[in-house]
């Protein structure tokens, strides 16, 4: 049986390394029905819908229809259940074939930069948990795996695997979040990405002080709001930037030590 919701003392350890087993469905609870993959799910869809900030074990208890204890029988408490969402959203990100000798690395790597990226995308609140939490999920870990597997193949020096491997996800990682802070502005402010971009630069075009001060900022700017909409821009900045990184490994990996 879980712990009734009592949180761990002390520096806690990943629900992964504890290797609790799913608690079996318990009789009267919403006919049977309720389990712990029931409870992840709409975890999910309750962050997607209303953020970090909002959920809580009580209201996901509502979202359910049962009782709070109800939901403590599988899982021991909010933490553990956030370990389990961040493991399941990144069963989400595809994975290339590993074994496929002839594919290229860096196709490989931008396949697993850009299901990053479109994970992270589609679950905004994801980027705070990542690193609360060890992520040593069976998902979280088969993603790792490959992508050492494929920086492997680069010809990186096997001492160097790990800071390139930084190089690309940590970008990805630091873009999401840049993406995630600007969309959450955009709700709370009540308009669309591309109306919140054009009243930005609509106040920051009339005022002289910005291209008198700023001339470069201004003409990059500029330009940047005359190629499209604000996520057809931002796609485009992505797949540029993750060309200058993977470009970055391969002059790396050539440099004489």
């Amino acid at each position: 049986m879980a712990g009734g919701g009592k949180q761990m003392s002390g520096p806690r350890t990943s629900v992964w390394l504890a290797r609790k087993p799913a608690s079996a469905p318990r009789r009267g609870d919403d006919q049977g029905n309720l389990d712990r993959d029931r409870i992840v799910a709409a975890t999910i869809r309750l962050l997607d819908a209303e953020g970090l900030e909002k959920f809580s074990m009580r209201r996901l208890a509502t979202e359910l229809g049962v009782t709070a204890m109800s939901v403590y029988w599988y899982v021991d408490n909010k933490d553990d259940l956030l370990e389990y969402v961040l493991d399941e959203i990144a069963g989400e990100m595809g994975l290339p074939d590993l074994s496929d000798e002839s594919a290229d690395w860096r196709d490989q790597l931008r396949v697993l930069a850009e299901a990053y990226r479109m994970t992270l995308a589609a679950h905004p609140w994801a980027p705070r948990l990542l690193g609360r939490y060890l992520n040593l999920g069976p998902r979280s870990m088969a993603f790792s795996n490959a992508t050492i597997a494929v920086m492997a193949r680069s010809g990186i020096p096997q001492d160097r695997i790990t800071g390139a491997l930084a190089a690309v996800f940590q970008f990805v990682y630091g873009f999401c979040t840049i993406e995630g802070l600007y969309k959450e502005r955009c709700r709370a402010a009540g308009v669309s990405e591309d109306e919140y971009f054009r009243d930005v630069m609509n106040v920051v075009s009339a005022s002289p002080e910005w291209t008198e001060n700023y001339r470069e900022a201004a003409e990059v700017t500029e330009n940047w709001g005359k190629q499209g909409g604000v996520a057809e821009m931002r796609h485009r900045d992505f797949e540029y930037a993750l060309d200058v990184v993977i470009a970055g490994i391969e002059v790396m990996r050539d440099r004489p030590s």
